[in-house]
C-alpha cells in the first residue's frame, strides 16, 4: 500500500508514522500493492482525530476515529476499516470487476459472520416541490436527521441532512 500522510495542527512525527505503518499495515493483506491510503491526523482542542480514506474502483472506504490519544485513535480506526472491508466483500456482485483494489486471496476467503441486509419497512410519499431551506424546516418539524424532497428550482430529487454543530447539508444528484 502507498501511504499519503498529512497533519492538521499537528506535526506528524516518526513515532506516529511508524504506528500508522504498523497498525494500518495489517490491512495490506486486503489490498493490492498499488492501493493508496490517505491518512489525515488532526488536533482540535483536546481531540486527537485520524481519518483514513482508501479510494477503490467505484467506491471509497473511509473511517475516522476521535480520542484523547492519537495512538488509541490509530488502533481503533484500523478495526473499523477491517470490519467495513469484511461487510463490503460480502456485498460484491461482480467480484472480479468491483474488487480490483482488493487482493485475490481476501476476495476468495470465506467469511463466517455474514450479515444480510434486510429491508423491514418500505415507505411511499408524495414529494411537494420546495426549496432547500423549506426542506430543512420540514425536516426539523418532523424530527428527522434527513429529508428527501423535489427541489423547486432544479426539479431534481435532493436530500438535506443534519450535520454536527446544528448545521445542514444538501445532496444534489450529478448526472
Amino acid at each position: 500500500m502507498q501511504y499519503i500522510i498529512s497533519g492538521k495542527n499537528i506535526d506528524v512525527t516518526e513515532g506516529l508514522k511508524s504506528a500508522i505503518y504498523e497498525k494500518i499495515g495489517k490491512l495490506e493483506r486486503y489490498f493490492t500493492p498499488d492501493t493508496e491510503v490517505h491518512v489525515t491526523l488532526s488536533v482540535e482542542k483536546e481531540r486527537q482525530k485520524i481519518e483514513i480514506t482508501i479510494p477503490m474502483k467505484g467506491n471509497i472506504v473511509r473511517a475516522e476515529q476521535v480520542c484523547n490519544d492519537m495512538y488509541v485513535s490509530i488502533d481503533l480506526v484500523e478495526e473499523i476499516i477491517e470490519r467495513q472491508l469484511r461487510k463490503y466483500k460480502n456485498k460484491l456482485v461482480d467480484k472480479q470487476q468491483a474488487a480490483a483494489s482488493l487482493s485475490k486471496s481476501f476476495v476468495e476467503e470465506e467469511i463466517e459472520d455474514e450479515e444480510e441486509i434486510k429491508i423491514i419497512r418500505s415507505k411511499r410519499f408524495a414529494m411537494k416541490p420546495m426549496d432547500p431551506e423549506e426542506a430543512c424546516i420540514q425536516m426539523d418539524l418532523l424530527g428527522h436527521n434527513f429529508y428527501v424532497f423535489r427541489n423547486s428550482i432544479t426539479e431534481e430529487v435532493n436530500v438535506v441532512y443534519k450535520r454536527k454543530g446544528n448545521t445542514f447539508g444538501l445532496i444534489e444528484p450529478e448526472f
